[in-house]
């Protein structure tokens, strides 16, 4: 695991085979693409292009094959056992909307209480917020400790027994904590709350196991995950979704269409209404087969020491203050820089050296600012990134300092 060698080759992104000067650093907002995953979106439409379920037609029949493989691919990936449990989305947001709606317009009522935590992405903060506004239920927040970990004890006390959702990260996007996931879904269930973890982060650094982490529903998007962009997945447990309403109604989520009345599809058909996106879902899948013969346990180890050696580089810097120092991590670096100078202008510099990375508050505004900052500046680290890298944007940091004086 060299400098020099990244586990996952340069070489298989084309994009980053083409611009050899660019040190992207910034793959917690989205992924590079390898090669296999645009190779398998052009040969679907090269070769299976068309509408799946019910075509009458040889083309139409290798359509649904390929989009009914996906789903299982990505099924194992994830540990799932039934792949029906795994609904397609066009990503994190959607799927976290798609349960707040479905879901919990169905089983959240006036006087219920709703947990999320200061972590959260807006995606699984917001959706939360109004249906709490919706259904006259509490809406609470779970603070965090001084390193940026959620607060396990004060979530036990928030955990009542009126609570029907607890809502959290599997990994912070803002600062990279990687949460107790089984400890946060065990608090939940003591009360009779549904465990939703938002995993937009974890599925790219980690093997995802639902058995080990016990939680009730878990979401992802494919462009963050080194798949292509427009495509995710809201995976839950079977009853939960059985016992799910439609969100949105169209083709192929009704089995019948009367003027009297309409009846349902089957899960997980009954939330996908409309031609789906069938090369985004076989792109998907291709992404989990390259992560896959990179090997997940290989990923979690060199991002893990890329991560280290990062920390340790900028923290060598005086004027560079590290925000969010969760002993558990994945490899997402925020920080901040003295003498008043702003994170956008940190960015803007380090694009002029070719460093790409992300400034603002990554749409994670409660605990950038419960950490004390409007905004940070954030590297976030993938396994095609070196340590040569991580000295190039340290170099940038430099150049900051020197420009400013």
């Amino acid at each position: 695991m060299s400098a020099a060698g990244p586990i996952a080759p340069r070489a298989d992104f084309p994009l980053l085979a083409a611009q050899p000067a660019l040190r992207y650093l910034d793959s917690a907002a989205t992924s590079q693409k390898p090669r296999v995953v645009l190779d398998a979106m052009r040969r679907y439409y090269e070769t299976e292009n068309a509408n799946p379920h019910r075509g009458a037609y040889a083309l139409a029949a290798a359509a649904t094959v390929a989009y009914a493989r996906a789903r299982e691919t990505i099924a194992r990936f994830l540990g799932a056992d039934d792949a029906e449990t795994l609904v397609f989305t066009r990503g994190t947001t959607e799927s976290i909307n798609l349960l707040a709606a479905a879901w919990g317009r169905a089983n959240v009522c006036a006087g219920d209480r709703i947990v999320v935590t200061r972590l959260e992405h807006h995606a699984n903060f917001v959706p939360w917020q109004q249906l709490a506004i919706e259904q006259g239920a509490e809406f609470r927040i779970c603070e965090l400790t001084p390193d940026g970990e959620v607060d396990l004890d004060q979530l036990r006390a928030l955990a009542t027994p009126n609570t029907k959702v607890v809502a959290f990260g599997h990994v912070s996007n803002a600062i990279g904590t990687i949460n107790a996931v089984p400890d946060i879904a065990a608090i939940a269930h003591r009360v009779g709350a549904i465990a939703v973890c938002d995993g937009a982060q974890g599925a790219p650094h980690m093997r995802v196991e639902f058995d080990r982490l016990g939680v009730d529903a878990y979401a992802f998007s494919g462009h963050k995950m080194f798949g292509p962009t427009g495509i995710g997945v809201l995976w839950a447990r079977r009853e939960l979704l059985e016992a799910m309403p439609p969100h949105q109604g169209g083709g192929d989520m009704i089995l019948s269409v009367s003027f009297e009345r309409s009846t349902y599809n089957e899960v997980p058909y009954r939330f996908e209404a409309g031609t789906p996106h069938i090369a985004g879902a076989i792109g998907l899948a291709a992404a989990a087969r390259y992560m896959d013969s990179v090997g997940l346990d290989r990923i979690a180890t060199y991002e893990g020491e890329l991560l280290a050696y990062a920390t340790r580089a900028l923290s060598a810097i005086p004027e560079v203050t590290l925000v969010g120092t969760a002993p558990v991590k994945a490899s997402v670096l925020s920080f901040v820089m003295g003498k008043g100078i702003h994170p956008h202008d940190i960015g803007s510099i380090l694009d002029q050296e070719g460093i790409a990375i992300r400034a603002g508050f990554h749409c994670a505004q409660p605990v950038v600012e419960r950490l004390g900052h409007a905004a940070t500046a954030r590297a976030s680290l993938a396994f095609y990134n070196t340590r040569t890298e991580v000295d190039r944007l340290v170099a940038g940091l430099a150049k900051v300092l020197e420009i400013f004086g």
